[in-house]
């Protein structure tokens, strides 16, 4: 049996786009990077494991703000090259900013305007 991590079509960086998608309410929550170590991971212990590529590293989502996100199921995109994961988003807040999910803001005849609340200071999640 060929390793299900081969049938991923992997960019050149060695990457996958990553949709994280609320069980439940099927509300798309954040896109994220995996590689080929996090996916595993995230198959294994059943918690988002994600690559940041800004800081060329792994990070398990929530390991700083306690907003883990735990792994019901994860499906690939008829192409390979998406991977979705069903989670149940464990603090409410999916983004960084503190919001519920990340696309928080909508294009409006003036432009991006933030149409989602703030539910967590992001300075006491983070410490900064």
């Amino acid at each position: 049996m060929s390793d299900w991590l081969d049938e991923i079509q992997w960019n050149e960086s060695g990457l996958v786009p990553v949709i994280a998608q609320e069980e439940g309410s099927g509300r798309v929550l954040m896109l994220a990077w995996m590689n080929r170590e996090a996916l595993k991971l995230t198959a294994e212990e059943k918690v988002a494991v994600y690559w940041s590529r800004s800081r060329r590293k792994l990070w398990r989502k929530g390991e700083t703000s306690g907003n883990r996100q735990i792994v019901c199921e994860i499906r690939l995109d008829c192409d390979g090259d998406t991977v979705l994961l069903t989670v149940r988003q464990e603090g409410g807040v999916a983004c960084h900013t503190g919001r519920h999910h990340c696309f928080y803001r909508r294009l409006e005849d003036t432009g991006w305007q933030c149409v989602e609340p703030v539910l967590k200071d992001p300075e006491v999640m983070y410490g900064h």
